[in-house]
């Protein structure tokens, strides 16, 4: 009988203390959310007005974004028209915002004139100029490059087909020189020798860059200093791209592989016989992200999927940002950033203090009310809260190893409610115990009998808890969520605790006779039977 209380009780110990030993001996640790850590909050609207559905899917994207980016827990909801990205802990600020700012519409458009300084006269896309690429033997270093197959489609009409489709520029006012209207028509015309004729030539803005107009755009980062682009029509956009994938290769070094719908095949493959052994630029938010010079392969060209391989001097970090814009960069409406907040880590290291002050005073507070009135049954509360608290550390550690799963500030406020709870389990217990003494039995024949019928009781009261969590954590967004899910963890445990420690170590009290019958502090008068025999 001994031997079936000892078990259980053992089992409970090694296990949350043996794996918070094995815890903190690899060095391991929470997850910390942005409130706790620090990090960046970005809020996104849309620029014209945008439908729930077209909200939705802009959110799937920026999450698929977000999450390529490694970030560990990131929210990402909708607040009204709005979408708020909280990213907790990222490491490289500036480039997790450039990604996820990010979210104008991807296009692939022909380069009609490369290397535009603003003080500079514009040189032709076919001439060699500095910044552009162009094709170099295998054995030099080359700029970025993309590789396509061989294909059997007919050339179309470059030229004529983008003077077509160029959506005219803005309408004139009376505020508007005769030099900008030029420029205007110019660049509206998609003349390339038009435009090198230009004694000035003004950047498209963001609200001119249309999808079939032909542009001036900046290369990235952007900026007077750096090199601009005269771009066609987009031939095809980022929706024409399946996936796209960071690839090493021995002999081209780090390259970006696109692997194309069915439709997109075709429409890559007519823009890559116009622009052959010329440029393509890759835009997103009126910004040049890449343009690479079409080149041909000896693969062969499926009609029904093709795939292009984006090659050069890449280094891996390049290549992979490259391949996150190609994946996530279409989105079905234009969002612009409202406002970016930067939480510090101090400000977050602050506010886990704070809580963790919290919740020390509040189980001083507890622990001295539970001495108090069960005297040394309330070793028993403290002792278990200990082993609730080591528990749980350890599953919220593994989480956030595993699944990036963060403690937030509304999580640690779960955790600190829970202590309610699980000191509810306790108190019933004792409550029922004392009601089974007070009957005339031993204190040592009615553990067992008051844990059976307590048992159903603390089952319940778990149960209404943990519903009532996992109702929040499915209906609520943002912190919220935390806090149903680290109280759920914890009711969890508490479930457990009660079964595998609670009862097997009062059980092993009531044994000791000295225990019982300790004068003034044993568990008779914990019970409030300082007469009941042991």
């Amino acid at each position: 009988m001994r031997r079936k209380i000892l078990l259980p009780l053992i089992f409970i110990l090694v296990v949350a203390y043996g794996g918070l030993a094995l815890t903190l001996i690899r060095g391991n640790s929470p997850e910390l959310g942005l409130d706790l850590q620090g990090g960046v909050s970005v809020v996104l609207a849309p620029t014209t007005d945008a439908s729930g559905e077209q909200l939705d899917q802009a959110l799937e994207i920026i999450r698929s974004r977000v999450d390529a980016l490694g970030v560990a827990e990131p929210e990402i909801t909708r607040q009204g028209d709005a979408i708020v990205v909280q990213l907790p802990g990222v490491k490289n600020r500036d480039r997790a915002l450039e990604l996820v700012g990010q979210t104008a519409e991807l296009r692939f458009r022909p380069v009609l004139v490369a290397g535009l300084p603003p003080e500079r006269s514009p040189t032709p896309a076919t001439t060699t100029t500095p910044g552009a690429t162009t094709t170099t033997p295998p054995t030099t270093t080359a700029p970025p490059t993309t590789t396509v197959p061989p294909t059997t489609t007919a050339p179309g009409q470059a030229t004529n087909t983008a003077s077509d489709e160029c959506a005219a520029g803005p309408a004139g006012n009376t505020a508007e020189t005769s030099q900008d209207a030029a420029a205007n028509a110019a660049v509206a015309s998609c003349d390339p020798n038009a435009v090198a004729a230009l004694p000035k030539i003004p950047t498209t803005s963001r609200e001119q860059d249309k999808r079939k107009s032909c542009v001036v755009l900046p290369d990235k980062p952007g900026g007077k200093s750096q090199p601009r682009y005269f771009l066609g029509p987009a031939g095809l956009t980022g929706k024409a791209v399946s996936s796209a994938k960071a690839e090493f290769q021995p002999s081209q070094g780090w390259t970006v592989k696109m692997d194309l719908t069915d439709s997109g095949s075709a429409k890559w493959d007519q823009l890559a016989q116009e622009q052959f052994h010329k440029q393509v630029a890759i835009t997103l938010d009126s910004i040049v992200q890449s343009a690479p010079t079409i080149q041909p392969d000896q693969q062969s060209f499926s009609s029904f999927g093709g795939t292009a391989v984006i090659s050069g001097s890449f280094g891996q970090g390049d290549a992979e940002d490259l391949a996150k814009l190609i994946n996530y960069g279409a989105l079905p409406v234009q969002l612009k950033k409202i406002s970016v907040e930067n939480v510090s880590p101090t400000l977050g290291q602050d506010q886990l203090n704070a809580g963790i002050i919290a919740g020390i005073i509040g189980l001083a507070l507890v622990a001295a009310y539970m001495l108090f009135y069960y005297r040394l049954l309330g070793l028993v509360v403290i002792v278990g809260l200990a082993l609730s608290g080591a528990a749980l550390y350890v599953v919220i550690v593994y989480l956030g190893q595993s699944i990036g799963l963060a403690l937030t500030l509304a999580g640690v406020t779960g955790i600190i409610v829970s202590v309610g709870i699980t000191v509810d389990s306790y108190i019933v217990y004792f409550e029922r115990l004392k009601d089974e003494v007070r009957g005339g039995s031993t204190v040592r024949a009615c553990v067992d009998r008051a844990f059976n019928r307590s048992f159903r009781t603390i089952l319940a009261a778990d149960l209404v808890s943990l519903i009532g969590a996992i109702v929040l954590y499915w209906l609520a967004i943002g912190s919220v969520r935390g806090f149903a899910l680290f109280l759920g963890i914890s009711t969890i445990l508490d479930l457990l605790v009660a079964y595998f420690f609670m009862h097997p170590l009062v059980s092993l009290m009531a044994r000791n006779p000295e225990l019982v019958r300790m004068r003034g502090v044993g568990m008779a008068a914990g019970l409030d039977a300082p007469g009941a025999p042991a």
